[in-house]
């Protein structure tokens, strides 16, 4: 059961809510009425306009959008942000593309709250892993395909020192977040590690919106894919046997066509 939001304690409620991947059909039926009825919304970058336009006018919105090697707030300013406002008694929206708990620093954020005697409220929202996926119409599991799935993190420090060995092959799916810039650094990494050169290897862009892009290449082509396609974030890579499936719908578009 839905609960209204908190308008009566001197302390305000932050609400910790995932955007899904872009589409706002996809919103959880409680994101979509925390959104409409939202006084102050606090976003990051990825979340589709189209969602933000469901705020009611005079909401409060404040952009803390994260660009690679440029964050206009840093991730203790937000917190302090989010803290601040709901101490002065204000509800807090804080919108996340995807889910909150999966590379989403909701974690860090709801940990802040608490220590500061912030009530938080954690709404989950489609992943943009399970988005993705599902938007061109990869299994991540399959009976005959895949039986593991691991999300990992393209963008983290000390990326070629992570131990990926076992996360991709047979009968596994491996699903990249903030993978874009160091796609060659990965497929090295993976193929350094006994990944065959020919595992099949999907890219998708803009996951579940109008302008959704899925390319298809070879791990040993990853890199290059990337600078033809010209791909740029929100994109996630999916690397397994999955992605080629021949019941597939999407499969037949292959590596799409690239100057």
């Amino acid at each position: 059961m839905s609960h209204p939001m908190n308008e009566c304690s001197d302390i305000g409620t932050v609400y910790l809510v995932g955007a899904g991947p872009g589409d706002p059909d996809l919103l959880t039926l409680r994101a979509a009425r925390l959104v409409m009825n939202a006084k102050i919304l606090v976003h990051d970058g990825l979340v589709d306009p189209s969602i933000l336009e469901l705020a009611r006018q005079g909401t409060r919105m404040i952009s803390v959008a994260k660009r690679r090697a440029h964050h206009t707030m840093p991730q203790e300013e937000i917190n302090a942000l989010l803290i601040r406002e709901a101490l002065a008694g204000h509800d807090v929206v804080r919108l996340k593309g995807g889910d909150p708990f999966i590379f989403g620093r909701g974690g860090e954020e709801a940990e802040a709250c608490r220590a500061a005697g912030v009530p938080v409220e954690v709404v989950p929202g489609i992943s943009a892993a399970m988005g993705a996926a599902a938007a061109a119409q990869i299994p991540l599991t399959h009976r005959e395909g895949a039986s593991i799935v691991t999300f990992v993190a393209g963008q983290c420090k000390g990326l070629t020192e992570q131990d990926w060995v076992g996360l991709a092959g047979k009968d596994r799916t491996l699903v990249i977040y903030m993978g874009v810039k160091t796609a060659p650094q990965i497929a090295e990494k993976l193929m350094a590690d006994g990944l065959a050169p020919d595992v099949p290897v999907a890219v998708v862009e803009n996951a579940a919106r109008s302008d959704m892009r899925v390319l298809r290449t070879a791990l040993a082509g990853l890199p290059d894919l990337v600078i033809r396609a010209k791909v740029k974030s929100p994109a996630l890579i999916i690397i397994g046997d999955v992605t080629a499936r021949e019941d597939s719908v999407l499969a037949a578009v292959a590596l799409e066509a690239i100057p």
